[in-house]
């Protein structure tokens, strides 16, 4: 029998990759909040498991040769559980290599740019004192729009983004890219964009992931959260 994990997790683009992936797999866990807000991430005992501070992380009680193992960064998460349940990995070695380019691709420019456009556009003008600056909504609302312009050609040509089957880069790209309008982007020059954004969104374990205590998420205008969240 499957040992649960533990998940340490916040409704946040990042946390949703981990619940979706563990809802997809049919892995069993056990839940653990971060209060992002509170600085829960901050916690001696978390850092212990996230050296980051940052969510999500997991624990598996189960890991390699049955002794349990602490896995952070997101996308690191998502490479452990594919190669412990053989899923959502592709089939060959080119199909991995696709997975990985893809994967690598969000965490280091989807997730950053994304993360910074909300910042700039939603978080920082409500800044004490306030923070609206042009060039910097200007700069990551248009970086958000080359790298989804990207991602509708790649789309152009395959129904995932690795290619024919769904896979753990999807996992990763869908939870911020569902977000396109907090980013201030546009659909209609990006039909397959679009297309793929609804065929995974309509998936029962992404509603699933992405509804994991989603009553909890805020707008973080609280200062004390601001000053938790964007100053440390």
């Amino acid at each position: 029998m499957t040992q649960p994990i533990e998940l340490y997790y916040w409704p946040t683009p990042n946390g949703w990759k981990i619940a979706i992936a563990l809802a997809e797999m049919g892995l069993p866990y056990n839940l653990h909040l971060v209060n992002i807000g509170k600085g829960d991430q901050f916690d001696p005992e978390f850092l212990k498991i996230a050296p980051n501070n940052r969510m999500p992380a997991i624990i598996d009680p189960g890991g390699p040769d049955g002794a349990p193992i602490p896995v952070f960064e997101s996308g690191a998460i998502l490479m452990y559980l594919a190669r412990k349940t053989g899923r959502f990995y592709g089939q060959t070695e080119r199909d991995r290599i696709a997975v990985e380019e893809w994967l690598m691709w969000q965490m280091g420019g989807v997730g950053p740019m994304a993360g910074q456009a909300h910042h700039f556009l939603k978080y920082a003008p409500q800044l004490d004192p306030p923070q609206d600056l042009p060039y910097a909504k200007d700069r990551y609302r248009a970086e958000v729009a080359r790298l989804y312009g990207v991602l509708d050609r790649r789309l152009a040509a395959n129904e995932y983004v690795a290619g024919d089957f769904y896979s753990i880069a999807d996992m990763a790209i869908w939870p911020w890219a569902s977000l396109w309008k907090g980013q201030q982007q546009r659909l209609d020059d990006k039909p397959h964009f679009a297309r793929w954004l609804d065929a995974v969104g309509a998936r029962p374990a992404v509603q699933e992931g992405r509804g994991l205590m989603i009553e909890l998420r805020a707008d973080h205008r609280d200062k004390q959260a601001q000053d938790l969240l964007f100053r440390r």
